[in-house]
């Protein structure tokens, strides 16, 4: 961060300058150095670190002071973010209104629009498949702990690394190091009847209880430092920010081919299942305040958080890094026809993967919702009231908010402003700017003394 590089400046000049002097040269008089710091520390610990470091020589200075520096306010992050460029403002597309009910009644009331949600939510669940039912108390086993497997530079917190330089074997959770301002396990957690998947939680230290984030990727190594893919911790940036953080990946670990057990249902449906098992774990935990559990993911991981966030309403917030978040077949990866998303189809199989064509045609529910006009704007509309961030990339431009606008206007019906927010970035990786911008939003809605939405 840029007071940490100044930090390590101001440190180096000044151990050079004590240096010159003990080695004999003759300082003038009244040579003493004399300083004012500027720092956000307590944001990092790199800054924290970086500021004990100078602070070893400063009985050798002057310190005329000391300049805190804090994050900036999430809500000043966010508030260019919750309305459309003016080219998108009250405009919606060729998408049908959720604000109709199926026989073209128009929602005018929040108790109509009760009775509209209803009626969505059960649309999708007979077009997915039903659920199994919901685990109430998930298993959770914490996993032994080893030594790490490499030593790292000291005072770094061991989560910062990735895979090439700590490693621990599958069931093994690697010993914490000085510097993290967090407990980190290693879990083991029942996501379906039958089914276990290992994933990593994170619980900050200090008395609780706290807000919690569930991360979903691949594979949840990467959601807490310890992958090759930057930018994607989001597991770990948010337990220094005070979350308890949960990752996890795909059910059976292949993306392409996962594991739904005895389920009836779309993959992408039972995503969403599993991610509702472990909002049941995080509410379980004395750490967490089950009012207070959101749910992230990028690409793949968004498009399973925004299932998960639409199917499952105690979710308190959502964000989603540019997934894909209406049907879109000018975009490869889009592809939530494919079978391990929306298009498992048990009597017609696609002949390959790819955009839907002539010779390889739709399938499965993804088949019939194109068919019967659905679109994920209605999913949208399923997490109103609740806080929601589409973190844009390639995949979601700002064009997006043509279907965005419709849960705008959901919102609105139901006496909320600002709950909303799409950002924009070139390519479809995260950003250290997009990230920030994520990190503000579950800031913003889930701490303690913002507005979130109690559910």
């Amino acid at each position: 961060m840029k007071w940490n590089r100044v930090f390590c400046v101001a440190s180096a000049l000044f151990v050079a300058l004590a240096t010159f002097a003990a080695d004999g040269a003759a300082p003038r008089s009244n040579s003493r150095i004399r300083c004012i710091i500027e720092t956000d520390a307590g944001g990092d610990p790199d800054d924290e670190q970086s500021f004990v470091r100078f602070l070893l020589y400063a009985n050798e200075s002057d310190m005329e002071g000391i300049i805190t520096v804090g994050r900036t306010d999430p809500a000043q992050v966010l508030a260019p973010f919750f309305h459309p460029p003016a080219e998108y403002a009250n405009q919606f597309g060729s998408y049908r209104s959720p604000l109709k009910f199926e026989d073209g009644t128009p929602v005018k009331t929040a108790a109509d629009w009760v009775r509209r949600r209803e009626e969505i939510l059960k649309q999708w669940h007979d077009l997915m498949g039903p659920w199994p039912p919901i685990l109430q108390a998930p298993k959770l086993e914490f996993l032994p702990v080893v030594e790490q497997a490499s030593p790292l530079r000291p005072g770094r917190p061991a989560l910062e690394t990735n895979a090439a330089r700590t490693k621990a074997r599958t069931g093994e959770t690697p010993a914490p190091l000085p510097g993290e301002k967090f407990e980190r396990h290693r879990v083991r957690l029942e996501i379906a009847p039958g089914q276990t998947g290992e994933g990593w939680l994170l619980v900050p230290e200090g008395k609780g209880p706290f807000p919690a984030v569930l991360v979903l990727y691949y594979e949840p190594e990467t959601s807490v430092g310890l992958g090759k893919e930057p930018l994607r911790d989001f597991g770990l940036q948010l337990a220094r920010r005070g979350f308890v953080t949960l990752s996890i990946g795909t059910p059976g670990g292949n993306a392409w081919k996962p594991e739904l057990g005895s389920a009836q249902c779309q993959p992408l449906s039972y995503h969403a299942y599993v991610a509702a098992n472990c909002w049941q774990a995080l509410a379980n935990l004395p750490q967490v305040d089950s009012a207070r559990i959101g749910v992230v993911g990028h690409s793949y991981g968004g498009k399973w958080a925004m299932f998960a966030g639409a199917l499952w309403e105690k979710f308190a917030a959502v964000a989603v890094s540019d997934p894909g978040v209406v049907f879109d077949e000018t975009r490869p990866n889009v592809n939530y026809w494919e079978p391990w998303y929306l298009g498992l189809d048990a009597n017609e199989k696609r002949p390959k993967a790819g955009l839907p064509m002539v010779d390889n045609p739709r399938t499965g529910a993804y088949k019939r919702m194109v068919e019967t006009g659905r679109d994920l704007h209605e999913l949208h509309a399923l997490i109103a009231p609740r806080p929601f961030l589409v973190s844009g990339g390639s995949e979601d431009p700002p064009a997006r908010w043509l279907a965005v606008n419709h849960l705008l206007a959901v919102n609105q019906l139901l006496g909320w402003t600002n709950r909303v927010a799409l950002t924009s970035r070139p390519a479809h990786p995260p950003t250290a700017e997009s990230n920030e911008q994520l990190y503000a939003f579950f800031e913003h809605f889930l701490k303690t003394d913002g507005p979130f939405l109690g559910r």
